[in-house]
């Protein structure tokens, strides 16, 4: 039995207790043993930590978390004073601050305060995060009180997460902390989750209970894949048709205006960017259903069959639609991009066509249906670029050679190991940006322990330059919605997404899978205290269980 940064964890051998398999195979599992780490439960790994052995014990009395005199964000930073509120709840677990002299309750070794610092004069409290944020914080713990010092709000949001995790209770379940020195950045700007809403609708409360959870992981991008070929979840003003036929419900089963601003602005307040996906010309089954002629009708010989294809792009009115759609869209989402999709496009209803076998003749695309859907790309991307947004893709489309900005961000999602990395090392040496999510799709589950495999892709692990190389700004782990809803997401997402927090974050050094396995079971065990039903790692338990809903 372990007693570590206030989470008893017991660790049964592995193997002892395998269940049920099926044709009596025998299974490899990671040999991975439970020993202490000399950084505990910190996770992810900050850049560099110093930990001592003198200890400060906290108190719910005393103890205050403060903005220091110093600092260039006062008591009118509102994203301070609530995250400040927030951890002190994590910390003392609802205790109520009790009114009165603090110094007479405070003991000869208490740890006073926890001074934040910012040091710019422009905090950035009242902005939106971006690609290009400062993220760095640096935090010392010493007697009578310790500093979090960072340029801007978002640093210091992830130092008050590492501050919490630092804490841990002492045999007599005092809660302590030791004297620490800590300097930390992340590796990756770009350091994402996307949930799938179209397969399944999410609730709300799902959403916002994930982007804290994502917060505790120092994730700072929320991909939203909102909509797809089953659903059209997002209720546009615009277009209202669009959610009103395509949604599964519509009304109990979108996401209204006030839904969309209250996700963002909770993601703000978390450090984390909402990044909204709007795909097509493909994936755009449910978009047909609210506006007339969107969709290629297509045909059995020479009569429509009754069924329609991607988006038409050889219509004026699809433009006129997406000028005015991505308008909104453009309006709605604050961030500086907008993922287009591009995947995934069939072309066999554009091919049955005569409408478009004939466009295609006129163009002189002959039969390559890869010209046809570079045509409606690079027409969308001139509408989206003259919002002033940028723009996401996935690989596809740098695949078939469309034209693209300089400043294009290429999505890659396809593939094994070698497939993946040639094509980062293609699209880098092409000169583009890149974000790595092939090995990280957490909607493939499999039995026993995955997170190692998630936990040693490298997004820089490819043949390249060091040129190349810095032109990948990060990665996203996926949790596609064809078999996850409301009931399972949370679980099946941590804290196996855990995994690609840390390699996002932490050093490329950082690699001791032996080290981590550790930390991540007693940070498991933290999110289990926090109220969140994250799945176990292996066989152990935790002090405090989960409790249920």
């Amino acid at each position: 039995m372990f007693s570590l940064l206030g989470f008893t964890f017991v660790l049964l051998a592995l193997g002892s207790c395998r269940g049920h398999q099926d044709n009596d195979v025998d299974q490899e599992e990671p040999e991975l043993v439970f020993q202490s780490s000399k950084y505990g439960s910190l996770w992810p790994l900050p850049q560099k930590v110093q930990i001592s052995d003198v200890s400060f014990k906290l108190s719910s009395s005393s103890f205050s978390i403060t903005d220091a005199k110093e600092s260039g964000a006062g008591p009118s930073c509102g994203l301070l004073q609530l995250a400040y509120r927030r951890y002190y709840e994590y910390i003392f677990g609802g205790a109520k601050k009790q009114k009165g002299n603090r110094s007479a309750r405070a003991g000869p070794t208490d740890l006073l305060e926890l001074q934040v610092w910012i040091t710019s004069p422009d905090s950035e409290c009242d902005g939106y995060p971006s690609v290009s944020s400062d993220e760095a914080y640096e935090l010392t713990v010493d007697q009578p009180f310790a500093v979090l010092k960072a340029p801007k709000v978002w640093g210091a949001l992830h130092g008050l997460e590492t501050f919490s995790q630092l804490i841990f209770e002492d045999e007599y379940g005092t809660k302590t902390i030791n004297s620490t020195v800590i300097s930390d950045f992340p590796r990756f700007a770009h350091r994402g989750v996307l949930l799938d809403t179209s397969r399944h609708f999410l609730p709300i409360k799902v959403i916002l209970t994930n982007l804290e959870i994502m917060a505790m992981n120092k994730f700072n991008v929320f991909h939203w894949h909102i909509v797809d070929d089953p659903s059209f979840p997002y209720l546009s003003r615009t277009f209202p048709n669009l959610s009103q036929k395509g949604a599964y419900h519509p009304y109990t089963h979108v996401y209204t205006p006030a839904d969309v601003k209250m996700v963002i602005e909770f993601a703000r307040l978390r450090g984390i960017r909402v990044v909204s996906e709007f795909d097509t010309p493909g994936h755009t089954q449910s978009w047909g259903k609210g506006q007339t002629d969107l969709l290629t009708p297509c045909y059995s010989g020479s009569k429509p069959s009754g069924t329609f294809g991607p988006v038409n792009p050889i219509l004026n009115s699809t433009y006129d639609f997406m000028t005015q759609f991505f308008k909104e869209i453009s309006e709605v989402f604050p961030d500086a991009y907008v993922h287009l999709g591009g995947d995934e496009v069939s072309f066999a209803c554009w091919q049955s066509n005569p409408d478009i076998q004939k466009f295609m003749e006129q163009q002189g695309f002959g039969k390559d249906y890869r010209k046809l859907e570079s045509f409606y790309i690079q027409k969308l991307l001139d509408i989206v670029a003259a919002t002033n947004k940028g723009y996401i893709i996935w690989q596809e489309v740098f695949d078939n050679g469309v034209k693209l900005k300089p400043d294009t961000l290429i999505h890659i999602w396809k593939g094994t190991q070698e497939a993946y990395q040639s094509e980062m090392a293609r699209i880098t040496l092409a000169g583009y940006k890149t974000l790595l999510s092939a090995p990280w799709y957490l909607n493939r589950i499999a039995y026993g322990q995955d997170w190692p495999g998630f936990y040693k892709a490298d997004p820089q692990d490819f043949q390249g330059t060091e040129e190349q190389k810095k032109l990948v700004i990060g990665g996203e782990a996926c949790l596609w919605g064809e078999y996850v809803d409301a009931t399972n997401l949370t679980p099946r997402l941590w804290p196996r997404a855990s995994a690609v927090a840390e390699r996002l974050w932490s050093a490329k050094e950082v690699t001791d899978t032996g080290d981590a396995y550790s930390r991540l079971s007693l940070h498991r065990c933290r999110l289990v205290e926090r109220g969140i039903p994250a799945e176990p790692l292996s066989p152990s338990f935790c002090l405090h269980e989960y409790k249920g809903i």
